[in-house]
């Protein structure tokens, strides 16, 4: 099973069912894809809760006309073929409206993040 696929999946399915917040088991890598959808506005606040059996808590974020912030979301790289691209293959998603992220060895970036500093890696997902 994809732990990161259904991460992004349940999410986008959150959010197109109208919920406030949806939560999902703890992990590192999970977690730092949370933040960066956070830093980018996809989602709201996203917390670590729990000691013996942690999850992440993501906030579901709409706009103004009661539609999800994520739209549809895409996993690139997938444990039957993982996908590995260099800084200067990393194109903008949907004009930049979208973000790519990039597990690379500088830890999980943003495409906009792979490109300043020069480093590629897996492209784990592109969110829209």
């Amino acid at each position: 099973m994809d732990s990161i696929a259904d991460f992004i999946t349940r999410i986008k399915n959150a959010g197109n069912a109208k919920k406030d917040s949806v939560s999902i088991s703890f992990s590192n890598i999970k977690f730092v894809i949370a933040e960066k959808l956070s830093e980018r506005g996809f989602v709201g606040k996203v917390e670590k809760k729990g000691k013996v059996k942690p999850s992440i808590s993501v906030e579901v974020l709409y706009d103004e006309n009661g539609k999800p912030r994520i739209t549809d979301v895409d996993r690139i790289s997938k444990l039957s073929r993982r996908t590995y691209k260099g800084y200067r293959d990393i194109k903008p998603v949907r004009r930049g409206h979208g973000m790519v992220l990039v597990s690379t060895p500088k830890g999980v970036l943003t495409g906009e993040e792979a490109i300043k500093e020069k480093v590629g890696g897996e492209v784990l997902c592109t969110v829209w």
